[in-house]
């Protein structure tokens, strides 16, 4: 009896995810949908890239962004967070009038890295600029990237455009987990939620277009300095101030390789506790939601009897055909499906290995640099 209730109630959790979670799953929420006529003037623009020790992706990033085809002003400022390897005088070679480097300051108590370069950044941009265009250094863009961007923010009022950037998927470590961290994502902020008006507000970090107006009511990126999940925080921190508008896309593009397991491990665990706001009790419910939520379906689907095994077995289904909209963007194969609870198991064990670093003091580290800290 209490298998076949696990059995049950398992069933009834996907079933639920999937009626009632705002679609997550489908992801519909692109900016190729349902594109908005370009505005009759063209307001100013500067995009912010923080930026350590990115020797190796910042000629194509912030040549991708001297690229744009944008019809309005448009500039571009590196903050350079403290770069050994040539970070900034890489960027300045690319020989744009467009792009100014900026030498980072010392990092100052309670901030993380990320948010204090962008700090210095947008405070150089001044108050020209109607938008600030908020881009990770690992990130490229197609030419047309901004125009959709700003046609978009201005023709809804929003105040953050925020594109989840393609990641890439090639290596095994990827195919098998990259799909599934958007997947995720979309489970925990759902865009359909993100994009309506009084909803939850999350964005993404790798590319978001903030209004400088909103920004500075909001309380600037000092209201977040310290913030592991900026790109999150930063969304609710915006939504208070009027709508957001969150989607999939393919003209951004992470240029980031994840060549094996370790390196994708330590992508999650760096915020993963963070997400669980440092607290064991959180960490214990969670695995333990998991377990139930991923593990129990494909045990009584393989060692169940009667109901517990139709039980087990459907729920399996359900979560292998939500998982088939993002697997399909993603351009991978279906039977990856399948796969999503051994997934799950490996996304749970990086989630235990951010809150063990934690322990060590080496939470939220990025570039040799331990920031959980800063948030705590």
């Amino acid at each position: 009896m209490i298998a076949e209730g696990i059995g049950l109630a398992v069933l009834a959790i996907w079933l639920g995810l999937i009626v009632g979670r705002d679609g997550f799953w489908m992801a519909r929420e692109r900016d190729d949908h349902d594109l908005p006529p370009f505005p009759a003037n063209w307001p100013d623009v500067t995009a912010v890239v923080p930026a350590r020790d990115e020797a190796d992706v910042i000629a194509r990033s912030i040549g991708s962004l001297i690229a744009q085809d944008y019809p309005g002003r448009f500039r571009i400022l590196l903050a350079d967070d403290s770069s050994s390897d040539g970070t900034g005088a890489i960027a300045r070679s690319l020989g744009s009038e467009r792009v100014e480097v900026l030498t980072g300051k010392p990092l100052p108590h309670g901030w993380t890295g990320k948010l204090w370069a962008m700090e210095q950044g947008i405070g150089r941009a001044g108050t020209e600029p109607e938008w600030l265009w908020l881009t990770d250094a690992d990130i490229a863009h197609a030419p047309d990237t901004l125009r959709t961007l700003v046609a978009r923010g201005e023709a809804k009022g929003l105040s953050l455009v925020s594109l989840m950037a393609r990641l890439r998927c090639e290596t095994w470590a990827e195919r098998m987990l990259v799909p599934a961290f958007v997947f995720f994502f979309q489970m925990l902020y759902p865009f359909g939620r993100v994009n309506r008006p009084g909803s939850l507000g999350a964005a993404a970090g790798g590319c978001m277009l903030a209004r400088r107006t909103a920004l500075e009511r909001a309380g600037g990126i000092a209201a977040i300095r310290g913030a592991l999940i900026d790109d999150c925080s930063l969304g609710a921190l915006l939504k208070r101030q009027g709508p957001v508008w969150l989607g999939l896309t393919d003209r951004s593009v992470s240029i980031r390789p994840y060549d094996d397991f370790a390196s994708v491990a330590a992508m999650i665990s760096r915020s993963a506790y963070a997400q669980l706001r440092y607290s064991p009790w959180v960490l214990a419910a969670t695995l333990a939601g998991m377990l139930l939520v991923y593990g129990a379906p494909p045990l009584l689907a393989l060692f169940g009897q009667g109901v517990t095994r139709w039980a087990g077995l459907i729920a399996w289904m359900a979560m292998a055909l939500s998982f088939q909209p993002i697997l399909r963007f993603y351009r991978r194969n279906p039977l990856w499906g399948l796969a999503l609870p051994a997934i799950a198991a490996f996304y749970a064990g990086c989630t235990l290995l951010s809150a063990w670093q934690h322990t060590q003091g080496r939470g939220g580290m990025w570039k040799g640099r331990a920031q959980a800290g800063a948030e705590s």
